[in-house]
């Protein structure tokens, strides 16, 4: 049931949250910068590097939903202390690290770190803001967490030009020991509903996720028709549908399947995972194009990132604050529709010679787009289930978020490695062009996802006394069907 706050209590937990989530967006988007160094000073290849992002993306999604069970059983407020805590300690293991293996096994378990924090910061926002104020918090929240994406890129390439790219984790430990003394300070503890832990699921989804993205990784190395290949992807889709198949039936699921009924929760997942998957890839490889091809430093290649990721801070409120109006749908479709045209027209204009100006105007299109459809998507999926549920809800997005952009980065390296190589300007260019035009169809994709029904609507009648099973509340002639809304599920429901 969610707890009665006043109005500072609400602005606490809105600027502690968004604290947290500030601190996990600076770290995913200041190492973008640092890749080219660490890449020279390891010498690693694209195809190895990539495991620095992938490695926490995959601790991240399979942990999260523990992570949640975890904050319902033994108190929200503190086990995202100590999740805080976790990131921190492991932000200094990446700052200490001697090689890649090294810096590859910290960054997983910073995964682990943001897997406590991430679905119970949102879990925690979510249950203090009621229903109508939630968007318009989203909205806040999504815009302090993109301050970071910002400015996380210039940053980074600042620290790595001027004091190393070992600097850009250090970073972390005052901002999370700060985040540690405001959130026992300042927050309430709260507990969901117990529940063990899902510990076969776990398994499941971790080996599943790791089969799939294996044969991704190898496939351009040792032949996608080679034994190994499709050895792991077969591996990979029979443990995906063991793990579907036991969540149906286990007396605990880590991922309820049942919450996939709802027409916004099934819609808003399938257009999320492809539109991170989409970002994820290109977050990835954009900054070091801009520095293998177009030659700018490590700093300049940050700076020039703003036209894209500056868009967050302007639109994200924007969305959040309109989509009570017109509902979740428009700004979903549109936004990946733009982020889609935005990354072809990419694809279709880079060559080594090409002018950074001519970048700027797709980069603001795809900016603008995904920065209207994260905070709707958003809304969406915590929409459609209760209160009691959102800490699941939240779990379950942010696992198809950072299990969709592993995949998505797997996907875009092979595309890369295929058409290109690191070794030279015009080498990265092609093989980024081909990794361009795969993200402009997963934003296709995404777009298309966000249209096509799936499930039955949030809001539906049950028996003769018709409800709203997000709200509780019976349908009457003064509050009709739909009233606690609009939601991504009722903008989707044609009746």
């Amino acid at each position: 049931m969610q707890t009665p706050t006043n109005r500072a209590e609400q602005n606490w937990v809105l600027g502690v949250t968004a604290l947290a989530s500030f601190m996990m967006a600076l770290d995913a988007m200041i190492i973008t910068t640092a890749f080219a160094a660490i890449r020279a000073e390891f010498g690693s290849r694209v195809e190895t590097l990539q495991w620095t992002v992938n490695a926490f993306n995959l601790t991240f999604a399979v942990l999260l939903l523990t992570g949640a069970a975890l904050g319902d059983r033994f108190g929200r407020r503190r086990m995202f202390a100590a999740g805080i805590a976790l990131f921190v300690v492991a932000s200094a293991a990446c700052a200490l690290a001697g090689n890649a293996t090294a810096l590859i096994a910290a960054r997983a378990l910073q995964g682990a770190g943001a897997a406590l924090v991430m679905p119970l910061a949102m879990a925690i926002l979510s249950g203090t803001f009621g229903r109508e104020e939630r968007a318009r918090a989203l909205g806040i929240f999504s815009s302090i967490t993109g301050c970071a994406l910002i400015i996380g890129p210039a940053i980074g390439g600042f620290i790595t030009e001027h004091l190393g790219w070992r600097w850009v984790f250090w970073i972390n430990l005052p901002i999370g020991l700060i985040a540690i003394a405001l959130v026992l300070a300042r927050l309430r503890e709260s507990f969901g509903p117990a529940a063990a832990l899902d510990i076969p699921g776990l398994s499941l989804v971790a080996l599943a996720a790791l089969a799939l993205v294996w044969s991704l990784l190898r496939g351009n190395a040792v032949g996608w028709a080679s034994a190994e290949v499709m050895g792991t992807l077969m591996s990979g889709l029979v443990l995906a549908a063991g793990f579907v198949f036991w969540e149906l039936r286990a007396a605990a699921p880590m991922v309820p399947m049942r919450l996939f009924a709802s027409r916004a929760l099934a819609s808003g997942m399938s257009a999320s995972v492809l539109f991170y998957a989409a970002m994820y890839g290109v977050v990835f490889l954009l900054p070091q194009f801009l520095q293998t091809t177009l030659g700018f430093d490590a700093f300049g290649a940050g700076l020039r990132l703003l036209p894209w990721t500056a868009t967050l801070f302007v639109t994200a409120p924007v969305a959040g604050a309109v989509v009570n109006r017109f509902g979740e749908r428009p700004l979903v479709v549109t936004g990946l529709l733009m982020q889609a045209i935005g990354l072809g027209w990419i694809a279709e204009i880079v060559n080594p010679a090409v002018p950074y100006s001519a970048l700027v105007a797709p980069l603001v299109l795809a900016g603008v787009g995904v920065s209207m459809a994260m905070p709707a998507a958003q809304n969406a999926i915590l929409s459609s289930v209760t209160v009691a549920e959102m800490g699941k809800a939240s779990g379950v997005f942010n696992m198809g978020r950072f299990l969709g952009g592993m995949f998505g980065i797997a996907a875009l390296v092979a595309t890369f490695s295929a058409n290109g190589g690191a070794y030279s300007a015009a080498h990265f260019e092609s093989g980024f062009a081909a990794a361009m035009s795969l993200a402009a169809t997963l934003s296709l994709a995404g777009a298309i996802a966000g249209v096509v029904p799936a499930g039955t609507a949030t809001h539906r009648r049950r028996s003769r006394a018709a409800r709203c099973v997000t709200c509780q509340t019976a349908d009457t002639p003064s509050r009709p069907r739909g009233a606690c809304r609009p939601s991504f599920a009722s903008s989707l429901d044609p009746r």
